[in-house]
């Protein structure tokens, strides 16, 4: 895909970014910033694999999630990946309208700023 980028004038790319999983980060969406290519997030609330994370978080949100108008897990890591500033939207993906809902809260409060993120990602790899 780097080759594609780099090679060709693209409008936007897909690819698998989540909490759990972040290699994009790390080549594809710096790339996407410089190439001003848009970035949808494919399976933001899925880990390696695509399965869903949301459900395999055993604890409660911490208390300062609520500072961004956080609710739940989906909202945690839905935030968590639109706020990286190469992602132009996220794909959830649900055939449940009240996951969906769930979903759209994300867009209430604020996005976490790239320390919140940092923040973010330490409290979930302690999860």
């Amino acid at each position: 895909m780097i080759e594609c980028m780099q090679q060709y004038p693209l409008d936007f790319v897909q690819v698998d970014y989540s909490i759990a999983n972040r290699d994009a980060a790390a080549s594809i969406l710096p790339l996407a910033l410089e190439r001003r290519i848009a970035v949808l997030a494919n399976v933001p609330l899925g880990g390696r694999g695509g399965g869903n994370l949301v459900r395999s978080i055993p604890r409660p949100l911490p208390p300062w999630a609520a500072d961004l108008g956080i609710g739940s897990w989906a909202q945690f890591m839905l935030k968590y990946v639109v706020a990286h500033p190469a992602v132009t939207c996220a794909i959830p993906a649900t055939r449940d309208p009240a996951h969906m809902d769930e979903n759209m809260g994300a867009r209430a409060g604020r996005l976490p700023d790239a320390a919140l993120r940092r923040r973010m990602q330490a409290h979930y790899a302690r999860l």
